[in-house]
């Protein structure tokens, strides 16, 4: 066995291990919490209250224009001058919420657009109400048109949680520079760091599609 084998077949795990015990979680966790941000980012911006307007599309106008590690610097970096400090895992959290809540914020409101006002008058005149409206009429069409874009987010999420090795935390990448810094070997082990990247979206990429299926034929 050649020594780039050995070498590729010792570091698997270890990047694939970093991938299912950080990436995947830290993934996931900051999409949840993303959601949430983005459907009341959405519903204030298309409220009738402009204080709650210009904040979150103050908000969404900061987070869509800084690069996502300039972000995470100052969240990690800069707000213990503030006396805020936090570990990397807060921080990454924090961060990707805050940014990919922004941009599936305007997804999301972009779907609640997309549906005609007539339904909204159509379900008031019925003597809906606004919430009655928004959960029985707008939320499942929502769901359907955002999905696809959405998803996406998801994905880019996945790819971008790569800048958190810049803060210390221990992912596929900064396990992929460790390995790379004793076996001197860059060019093998970063292609084995994007090969699992690569199947990670693959398998998110599969879901998406099965998710869009099922929600165009159930949603």
């Amino acid at each position: 066995m050649s020594r780039e084998m050995e070498i590729a077949l010792e570091a698997f795990w270890p990047v694939l291990k970093a991938g299912l015990v950080v990436t995947i979680p830290l993934s996931l966790l900051s999409f949840a919490i993303a959601m949430i941000i983005a459907v009341v980012t959405a519903l204030a911006r298309l409220s009738n209250i402009s204080i709650l307007r210009y904040i979150f599309g103050l908000y969404v106008w900061i987070f869509r224009g800084t690069p996502l590690l300039v972000q995470l610097f100052i969240v990690f970096f800069g707000l213990p001058n503030l006396g805020i400090v936090l570990d990397a895992w807060t921080a990454s959290i924090i961060t990707f919420s805050l940014n990919t809540g922004a941009y599936a914020s305007e997804s999301i409101r972009a779907s609640i657009i997309a549906i005609p006002k007539g339904q909204w008058e159509a379900a008031e005149s019925l003597g809906m109400t606004y919430w009655q409206v928004l959960r029985r009429i707008i939320a499942p069409q929502t769901i359907r048109i955002s999905l696809p874009p959405v998803t996406n987010d998801f994905i880019d999420l996945v790819k971008g949680t790569s800048l958190v090795a810049s803060i210390t935390l221990a992912d596929m990448f900064m396990i992929g520079q460790q390995i790379t810094a004793r076996t001197y070997e860059p060019l093998l082990i970063y292609s084995l760091v994007a090969a699992i990247y690569l199947l990670f979206i693959t398998i998110l990429t599969f879901m998406q599609g099965r998710l869009e299926k099922y929600a165009s034929k159930y949603i």
